[in-house]
Protein backbone atom coordinates (compact mmCIF):
# COMPACT_ATOMS: atom_id res chain seq x y z
CA UNK A 1 0.00 0.00 0.00
CA UNK A 2 1.33 3.39 -0.97
CA UNK A 3 0.40 6.99 -0.47
CA UNK A 4 -3.03 8.12 -1.65
CA UNK A 5 -1.93 11.29 -3.46
CA UNK A 6 -5.50 12.50 -3.92
CA UNK A 7 -6.12 12.45 -0.16
CA UNK A 8 -2.75 14.06 0.45
CA UNK A 9 -3.60 16.81 -2.03
CA UNK A 10 -6.94 17.41 -0.33
CA UNK A 11 -5.25 17.64 3.05
CA UNK A 12 -2.71 20.13 1.68
CA UNK A 13 -5.51 22.17 0.07
CA UNK A 14 -7.43 22.29 3.38
CA UNK A 15 -4.30 23.46 5.25
CA UNK A 16 -3.60 26.11 2.60
CA UNK A 17 -7.16 27.43 2.67
CA UNK A 18 -7.04 27.61 6.48
CA UNK A 19 -4.07 29.96 6.21
CA UNK A 20 -5.85 32.11 3.63
CA UNK A 21 -3.03 31.54 1.16
CA UNK A 22 -3.66 31.21 -2.58
CA UNK A 23 -2.14 28.46 -4.70
CA UNK A 24 -0.07 31.08 -6.50
CA UNK A 25 1.33 32.47 -3.26
CA UNK A 26 2.20 29.07 -1.82
CA UNK A 27 3.72 27.82 -5.05
CA UNK A 28 5.92 30.93 -5.13
CA UNK A 29 7.05 30.41 -1.55
CA UNK A 30 8.07 26.80 -2.17
CA UNK A 31 9.50 27.42 -5.64
CA UNK A 32 7.07 25.46 -7.81
CA UNK A 33 5.14 26.58 -10.83
CA UNK A 34 1.48 27.26 -10.04
CA UNK A 35 0.40 24.52 -12.47
CA UNK A 36 2.66 21.90 -10.86
CA UNK A 37 1.44 22.91 -7.41
CA UNK A 38 -2.17 22.66 -8.62
CA UNK A 39 -1.45 19.11 -9.79
CA UNK A 40 -0.19 18.24 -6.30
CA UNK A 41 -3.42 19.47 -4.72
CA UNK A 42 -5.51 17.54 -7.25
CA UNK A 43 -3.49 14.35 -6.71
CA UNK A 44 -2.33 14.25 -10.33
CA UNK A 45 1.33 14.72 -9.38
CA UNK A 46 3.39 12.77 -6.90
CA UNK A 47 5.21 14.84 -4.33
CA UNK A 48 8.77 14.32 -3.15
CA UNK A 49 9.90 14.63 0.45
CA UNK A 50 11.69 18.00 0.14
CA UNK A 51 8.58 19.52 -1.46
CA UNK A 52 6.33 18.05 1.23
CA UNK A 53 8.61 19.48 3.92
CA UNK A 54 8.56 22.91 2.23
CA UNK A 55 4.76 22.85 2.00
CA UNK A 56 4.39 21.84 5.65
CA UNK A 57 6.77 24.60 6.75
CA UNK A 58 5.06 27.23 4.60
CA UNK A 59 1.66 26.22 6.00
CA UNK A 60 3.00 26.04 9.57
CA UNK A 61 1.88 22.45 9.97
CA UNK A 62 3.48 19.02 10.30
CA UNK A 63 4.14 16.39 7.68
CA UNK A 64 2.23 13.75 9.64
CA UNK A 65 -0.88 15.96 9.77
CA UNK A 66 -0.73 16.23 5.97
CA UNK A 67 -0.11 12.51 5.50
CA UNK A 68 -2.51 11.31 8.21
CA UNK A 69 -5.37 9.93 6.13
CA UNK A 70 -3.39 9.30 2.96
CA UNK A 71 -1.03 6.68 4.41
CA UNK A 72 -2.61 3.50 5.81
CA UNK A 73 0.20 2.89 8.31
CA UNK A 74 -0.43 6.28 9.95
CA UNK A 75 -4.15 5.58 10.27
CA UNK A 76 -3.31 2.26 11.91
CA UNK A 77 -0.90 4.06 14.24
CA UNK A 78 -3.56 6.52 15.40
CA UNK A 79 -6.02 3.66 15.91
CA UNK A 80 -3.40 1.82 17.98
CA UNK A 81 -2.70 4.94 20.04
CA UNK A 82 -6.39 5.28 20.87
CA UNK A 83 -6.65 1.57 21.66
CA UNK A 84 -3.60 1.75 23.95
CA UNK A 85 -5.09 4.77 25.70
CA UNK A 86 -8.32 2.91 26.39
CA UNK A 87 -6.82 -0.48 27.25
CA UNK A 88 -5.54 0.54 30.66
CA UNK A 89 -8.37 2.95 31.46
CA UNK A 90 -11.06 2.31 34.02
CA UNK A 91 -14.73 2.45 33.07
CA UNK A 92 -15.01 5.94 34.59
CA UNK A 93 -11.90 7.14 32.71
CA UNK A 94 -13.31 5.77 29.44
CA UNK A 95 -16.56 7.66 30.04
CA UNK A 96 -14.67 10.91 30.70
CA UNK A 97 -12.49 10.40 27.60
CA UNK A 98 -15.56 9.69 25.47
CA UNK A 99 -17.40 12.79 26.68
CA UNK A 100 -14.30 14.93 26.06
CA UNK A 101 -13.88 13.46 22.57
CA UNK A 102 -17.52 14.18 21.74
CA UNK A 103 -17.16 17.79 22.91
CA UNK A 104 -13.90 18.27 21.01
CA UNK A 105 -15.43 16.83 17.83
CA UNK A 106 -18.34 19.29 18.14
CA UNK A 107 -15.91 22.20 18.51
CA UNK A 108 -13.81 21.01 15.55
CA UNK A 109 -16.89 20.71 13.32
CA UNK A 110 -18.00 24.20 14.31
CA UNK A 111 -14.58 25.65 13.43
CA UNK A 112 -14.34 24.13 9.94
Amino acid sequence: MGIDYELLGQRIREARIKTGMTQATLSGIIGLSPSHYSHIESGKAKINLPTLVAIAQALDTTIDSLLYDSTPVLIDSYDKDFKDLLDDSTHDEKEILLQNAIQMKTVLKRNR
